[in-house]
């Protein structure tokens, strides 16, 4: 059995659900520390396509880490100062109301956003579950936390295979900086690397075509036809 897991992230990108539809199963990795910025720092965020002069502009959920500096994903809280769910919400509408499919998806987007959140984990997922239930992506999930699975880098993954009965796991490209391969091989733990590059498909406004945005983007422009285009000729 493949087992790929993550932590929870902002409307991902497409790479994101690509990894989730190879895998047998799915854990969302949410007992380990939240961070703002370097490479998991899009955790909260994430680019959509605008009409700005750069061609994107970001997304981002507002977090209270004042004195939280070393907070878990699943201890996270949005701050509730900031009227960010609408701000967001119009952004979205207004960039991609000409989509191809936007009002297919719209009224299911506009309720998330009119919903009341928060834990940063709790939005996340929910947003992740509607994410693939849209894209037609087969895969529940559960959490690490709620498993009570915990250990950092490889040993995380040991433990997460152990509790999943996985023999494969499918590692995002930045595992390769991360994990000892050799380790988990000792384990009975065989470890893929998922090699992907965002396919080309129409945008809305015009320009080049900008890879790796939101998975939205992806869903307004193809509808249906997005997991085929995600995944190319990869079988199901």
């Amino acid at each position: 059995m493949i087992l790929t897991g993550h932590q929870p992230n902002y409307l991902p990108y497409a790479g994101f659900f690509e990894k989730v539809a190879r895998a047998d199963r799915f854990l969302v990795v949410d007992n380990v520390q939240f961070v703002k910025r370097g490479t998991f720092g899009w955790m909260h965020r994430n680019r959509i396509r605008t009409s700005s002069p750069q061609g994107w502009d970001w997304l981002s959920v507002p977090i209270l880490t004042k004195g939280r500096y070393t907070q878990d994903i699943s201890e996270a809280l949005i701050d509730p100062a900031v009227p960010w769910a609408r701000k967001h919400w119009r952004t979205i509408e207004w960039n991609y109301r000409r989509a191809k499919h936007f009002e297919e998806y719209a009224a299911d987007f506009k309720a998330m956003y009119e919903g009341e959140w928060t834990r940063f984990s709790d939005l996340s997922c929910a947003f992740l579950s509607l994410l693939l239930r849209l894209l037609g992506i087969p895969r529940t999930f559960e959490r690490t936390s709620t498993l009570g699975i915990k250990g950092e880098s490889t040993g995380l993954v040991a433990a997460m295979c152990k509790a999943a009965g996985a023999d494969t796991y499918l590692s995002g490209p930045h595992g390769r900086d991360y994990l000892d391969v050799p380790a988990l091989g000792t384990a009975g733990i065989r470890v893929e690397f998922q090699d992907f590059t965002c396919p080309q498909y129409p945008q809305c406004w015009p320009g080049p075509f900008i890879p790796d945005l939101s998975v939205i983007d992806l869903l307004f422009n193809c509808g249906p036809d997005s997991l085929r285009v995600l995944r190319g000729d990869r079988q199901a």
